[in-house]
């Protein structure tokens, strides 16, 4: 019925063109299933929930370079002045922010450092009493910290003794979920853990410590400052452009920029993440549509070969149909094969992605999903070109031999 003898013959006299074809069809399968798993993968990777309310969150840094100036004392006059500004639901004092890619970081432990232990890596970060209603962060357990917790120093020696953790760091250290009022150690020094946050993303979202974070009552009272301040909705833009001028006019001799938005910081860090995506979803589009040409291509090329043999089937009687199935049913074996070779192709190239960049294991379901479109894809190719060979003339078809 479909004529896979004669078409076998067909293609072994005129192999060099099917061959390409072959590996044309081969290549796009590894390649676009890799590409579209990545695309999938990034893009989890960017719509990550943060637990951050990034729209109505941004940042300041400001560095004083006046004399005689109470440090401690300005933090809590400009902390106190930009609270006050209309739209700002509060503000806080911190020594890095969620999202931006830089902060700083540590290794904590369930024993003193001289005993071996259980440890978790973590991000830190240092601040007051209002971080928890300025990050707009849900506390699951335990209670926030007192004022009189907060520690107001540059001294290295002074050491906070209580901490709020997330709930993966929590999990990590106490799987049985008894952490709440437990001690960890920073190295020699313990600390309790009085409040879990349920979900709090850390200043890099492509590390390993992403949503492991610890946060203590510290101010370190410097030169360089930075802020983190959250607004009403639809607010933060206003804010954004008359929190200058509110800090300057109390005081002048410093300067005030690095005015983000959560959002934006976020974007920027994770700007060559999505620039990769974009370039992929191209290079997929470019991928489909060579391979579809190439296969209108190569079938009209096969039809001019073979227009005496065409018109020869037409004039003993041969249906339209079966000019077409013809042509579908070639396609469809050089199309399997080349499906088949790239399946292969892409498992490889998988597992090398794997090894060398640590991208996830490729899923079979991408293979499969991949290999049944560009089936459909280079059938629907080849239907223009058999339509156009079931539709020649037999007289014409052996004239122009």
């Amino acid at each position: 019925m479909f004529e896979f003898k004669p078409i076998l013959n067909a293609l072994l006299r005129a192999k060099s063109g099917a061959i390409l074809l072959l590996l044309q069809i081969a290549i796009t399968t590894a390649i676009v299933s890799n590409a579209a798993f990545i695309i999938k993968d990034r893009i989890e990777y960017l719509e990550q929930e943060t637990g951050l309310p990034e729209r109505a969150l941004f940042q300041l840094e400001m560095m004083t370079y006046g004399t005689g100036v109470d440090f401690a004392k300005q933090v809590e006059i400009d902390e106190a002045l930009i609270r006050n500004i209309p739209g700002v639901i509060d503000a806080v004092n911190i020594n890095a922010v969620p999202l931006s890619g830089g902060g700083s970081g540590g290794t904590y432990t369930l024993l003193p450092q001289n005993q071996v232990s259980q440890s978790v890596s973590a991000a830190y970060f240092l601040a007051d009493n209002h971080v928890l209603n300025t990050l707009g962060v849900e506390l699951v357990a335990g209670r926030n910290f007192e004022e009189s917790e907060v520690i107001v120093s540059n001294d290295g020696a002074a050491i906070a003794k209580v901490a709020l953790i997330t709930q993966a760091m929590h999990d990590e250290f106490f799987p049985e979920g008894n952490g709440l009022g437990q001690t960890i150690y920073r190295e020699n020094d313990p600390v309790k853990i009085i409040g879990i946050i349920k979900l709090m993303k850390g200043p890099w979202l492509n590390d390993k410590r992403k949503d492991r974070s610890l946060i203590f009552p510290h101010v370190r009272p410097r030169p360089f400052q930075k802020f983190l301040i959250r607004t009403e909705p639809n607010e933060r833009a206003t804010v954004m452009r008359k929190i200058e001028d509110v800090l300057l006019a109390e005081y002048p001799h410093r300067v005030i920029n690095s005015i983000r938005g959560l959002d934006e910081l976020k974007a920027k860090y994770v700007a060559e993440d999505t620039l990769m995506v974009r370039m992929l979803m191209v290079l997929i589009v470019i991928l489909v549509m060579i391979t579809a040409l190439g296969i209108f291509g190569l079938t009209l090329f096969n039809i001019n070969k073979r227009l005496k043999q065409i018109g020869t089937r037409r004039a003993l009687g041969a249906r339209k149909s079966a000019i077409i199935r013809y042509f579908l049913v070639e396609n469809a074996l050089i199309c399997s094969v080349g499906v088949v070779v790239g399946s292969l192709g892409a498992i490889w190239m998988g597992n090398k992605l794997m090894a060398l960049y640590s991208v996830p294991a490729l899923s079979a379901s991408y293979i499969v999903i991949t290999s049944l479109l560009v089936i459909v894809m280079s059938l629907l190719a080849v239907v223009g070109p058999a339509k156009r060979a079931a539709d020649i003339s037999p007289s014409i078809a052996t004239r122009s031999i």
